[in-house]
């Protein structure tokens, strides 16, 4: 598993985790069919899960996960070192600057936004842009 699949399963995972239970609906009847048929997963707001795990954190413990990509691996409690950024840049193709620059890790953050809008994710567009 790559580190942009731990980013999106430690969202999606928290936001099940704040959802209420809710009581299992009845089965119809199966009549086997060829496929299997497919549910489409509701969208994820991802600034409000990131800003509710930022309250329970503390705003101070969580850093400015909006803008810094290591704030939002350490956010998320995923492993923020330069290596663990470097498998991400080459994850993602994201081929700005020397590995660990600011300009890298700007063009970083904004590729996992975006990223994460395309993967079903509700991201404002000036997190992607």
């Amino acid at each position: 598993m790559g580190i942009f699949s731990s980013i999106w399963d430690r969202i999606r995972g928290h936001r099940k985790a704040q959802e209420p239970a809710a009581a299992p609906a009845p089965q119809p009847t199966v009549i086997a069919t060829a496929a299997p048929a497919q549910t489409a997963l509701p969208p994820v707001d991802v600034e409000a899960v990131l800003q509710s795990m930022a309250e329970m954190k503390g705003e101070a413990a969580a850093g400015n996960w909006r803008t810094s990509i290591v704030d939002l691996l350490k956010l998320l409690g995923l492993d923020s070192s330069l290596e663990a950024r470097k498998q991400l840049a080459e994850e993602l193709n994201v081929h700005a600057g020397p590995h660990g620059s600011a300009e890298q890790n700007i063009a970083l953050s904004k590729a996992v936004w975006r990223k994460l809008a395309e993967n079903g994710g509700l991201v404002p567009d000036s997190l992607r842009d």
